[in-house]
């Protein structure tokens, strides 16, 4: 089904979603299951921060080798999720793995050893050198440590094939959204001749460009990732080595990365990021490996406190946002999408420390 601009007759929906990178289509495809109308306004050529992602959930985070935010809620909350839309769009879209590190340093070492044990740990051993059974794969100079369970995401499947259902139901707009073509009031907003109860921009870095979110506190990173040919290394687990981790990608191909930087020239591959990656697999990996691309792309996060901006702008109650994930959108995308959700239909509250409305002094001014 398409739909048609150029007709007088308006067009009316629920609620208008803009961007369908990962909490476009968590949002979206929540509030397709609660009988609503959703229209998803996305450029033909989509998920340009998806694209350099790699898909991992992983419950520890930090050279203290800490718990997540929320870790032990999110991990059954993502795994539940992530099966259920997969099974709306017939994709197996969540895979358990595990993560084995090889610590830098005998301090990182010890960091893992420190957390083995404790009650919210993720960290399940923690072995030796001369019995980590990877020295044919690895240059092994502290021993290994395991990290499990961890969730990898198939997100390019997930994402097509939800966009798939969307333009079967007449539910997608194939476009940039112009604000030009944008008018809102208190109690609905229409885009182009589509009137909407409520919009959503979920669409990344675009949002703060736009009026209503410009003085949000955010900052983009930058994100970049190679990928590499490893013939020989096991698809089995995830390899974090360094500062890199090593993950089973599309083809039998390798996701290495990824860099996170705050000061960058434009949002292009740097010869930089590839000559340390590469001087970082030289260093660790055994395995002869081949370089076959290199991935960029900015992503928003939150510059204070590193949570998440979703809920309704507070001086425009028909203007939404989800967005600002950062670097852990596979894990609170789900979530907050489906917290959003109940939001909207029941009522019911959003966590504070995720409510746009945090920021309602900046956002009003």
């Amino acid at each position: 089904m398409t739909i048609d601009l150029m007709t007088d007759d308006p067009m009316t929906t629920d609620f208008i979603i803009v961007g369908q990178g990962i909490c476009g289509t968590f949002l979206s495809w929540n509030l397709w299951k609660q009988g609503k109308k959703v229209l998803v306004i996305d450029e033909a050529q989509p998920f340009s921060a998806t694209k350099v992602a790699s898909g991992v959930i992983n419950p520890v985070t930090g050279r203290q080798v800490v718990t997540t935010w929320m870790a032990e809620e999110l991990m059954d909350f993502t795994w539940d999720m992530y099966n259920a839309i997969g099974a709306d769009v017939g994709e197996k879209v969540i895979n358990k793995r595990n993560i084995i590190v090889f610590p830098p340093s005998q301090q990182m070492r010890d960091a893992y050893d420190k957390r083995i044990g404790e009650s919210n740990s993720y960290i399940k051993e923690v072995l030796p050198v001369d019995a980590s059974g990877y020295n044919g794969q690895f240059y092994n100079f502290f021993g290994c440590a395991e990290i499990e369970p961890v969730w990898l995401i198939d997100l390019h499947p997930l994402l097509h094939g939800w966009r798939k259902i969307l333009k079967q139901e007449g539910q997608l707009l194939e476009e940039t959204f112009n604000q030009e073509y944008f008018q809102v009031f208190d109690d609905h907003v229409v885009y182009r001749n589509i009137k909407a109860e409520k919009i959503f921009f979920c669409n990344g870095i675009d949002a703060f460009n736009l009026p209503y979110w410009k003085n949000l506190p955010y900052v983009l990173n930058k994100g970049e990732a190679l990928i590499a040919d490893i013939p020989g290394l096991s698809p089995g687990n995830i390899y974090k080595v360094g500062n890199s981790s090593l993950v089973p990608w599309y083809d039998g191909l390798w996701w290495v990365g990824s860099s996170y930087e705050n000061s960058y020239d434009d949002n292009l591959p740097t010869v930089l990021f590839k000559q340390k990656k590469i001087q970082e697999l030289q260093m660790h990996l055994k395995l002869p490996f081949t370089i076959v691309d290199h991935l960029a792309s900015l992503r928003p996060a939150v510059a204070v406190e590193r949570r998440p901006f979703a809920g309704l702008h507070p001086l425009k109650p028909s203007v939404g946002i989800l967005n600002g994930m950062g670097s852990k959108g596979c894990s609170l995308a789900p979530y907050f999408a489906r917290q959003l959700t109940e939001n909207l239909i029941e009522n019911k509250p959003l966590d504070p420390l995720a409510d746009v409305k945090r920021f309602s002094r900046i956002l009003k001014m």
